[in-house]
């Protein structure tokens, strides 16, 4: 590649999100449901951050890595929904390169730093099942800090060069991109040149991260499984599958837009219509934060009376 392709001067100054090709007409009602679900996420995970960070009771490793998961929630909506709104209602698409990859950047580091956080909670979750006698020794607060920011230094470390990656590229004026938010192949299929690097990164940073992760996960509830099918009591059984059972619909949530996105994206771009890629790309960072908060305070019953405490709606003892 020649030196005038590395400069800056090749890439665009400014980047336009058109948001939802071919039905640009009901952008206006698109957003309704977007918005409505943004507040739900934004309600939900403030609400159990608010109940776990005040609660003595619930700073138990089981909640705080809940409260993280809350927190990466919270970030990843944030970071799209509202300039997604934006573009649907105000057709306010302009966005500059700078800022394009800065919020590539975040979607891509938080959704690698979640998935982080789902395998930390299953090892959690294995401790406290197959270990329950060492489990505040094992997981005390020095190492849920630890494996934090291990998850932090991880996501940052394969995501950050993407940036690198789609700042080498050659992109000859283009700068229209049909979506609602800037994401890693998004932008590198705008370029006129060579994205077989970009492309093979990208599949191995999913493999490797988000992949490895998954299966490491289904490993951690097989040896779940097996320890609650052994234990004693029908009644331990329960309450263990029961927690599980949360934790479980969480990764089904997190994992299953994602995975079908994503292997649309690279393998079915000529199969998927453009507009539901980029509605199923809309949904894996929206739904997730709606639904985690949901499944948590409905399924977790220390949650659930300690919200009801703390939003008055009933005397609940402690």
């Amino acid at each position: 590649m020649s030196t005038s392709n590395l400069s800056d001067d090749s890439l665009p100054a400014i980047m336009f999100l058109t948001g939802i090709p071919g039905l640009e007409w009901a952008h206006a009602w698109i957003a309704i449901p977007f918005c409505a679900m943004y507040l739900v996420a934004l309600a939900g995970n403030a609400a159990l951050i608010l109940v776990i960070v005040t609660d003595s009771a619930l700073h138990a490793p089981m909640y705080l890595f809940l409260c993280l998961l809350s927190l990466t929630d919270l970030a990843l909506s944030s970071t799209t929904v509202p300039k997604t709104l934006a573009i649907l209602w105000l057709h306010a698409g302009e966005i500059s390169f700078g800022g394009c990859l800065a919020q590539m950047f975040c979607v891509h580091s938080i959704y690698a730093l979640e998935s982080s956080v789902l395998l930390a909670m299953a090892f959690d979750r294995y401790v406290a099942i197959c270990n329950p006698l060492r489990y505040m020794i094992i997981l005390n607060r020095s190492i849920i800090g630890r494996i934090g920011l291990t998850g932090i230094l991880r996501s940052i470390a394969v995501v950050s060069p993407f940036i690198f990656l789609l700042r080498r590229l050659p992109y000859c004026g283009h700068h229209v991109m049909a979506h609602t938010y800037c994401e890693h192949m998004g932008i590198a299929r705008l370029a006129c040149g060579n994205i077989t690097v970009n492309i093979v990164y990208g599949l191995t940073v999913a493999l490797l991260a988000v992949g490895l992760d998954s299966i490491l996960i289904a490993i951690s509830y097989g040896f779940i499984l097996h320890a609650v099918f052994h234990l004693p009591s029908q009644d331990a059984r329960h309450k263990a599958l029961s927690t599980c059972g949360s934790h479980l619909g969480v990764i089904l949530v997190f994992y299953i837009p994602a995975f079908f996105s994503f292997l649309t994206h690279r393998f079915g771009q000529h199969r998927v219509p453009k507009n539901v890629h980029i509605f199923l790309a809309n949904l894996y960072v929206l739904v997730p934060p709606v639904l985690n908060p949901i499944i948590y305070g409905a399924r977790t019953k220390e949650i659930r009376s300690r919200l009801r405490r703390l939003l008055h709606l009933g005397k609940v003892s402690v």
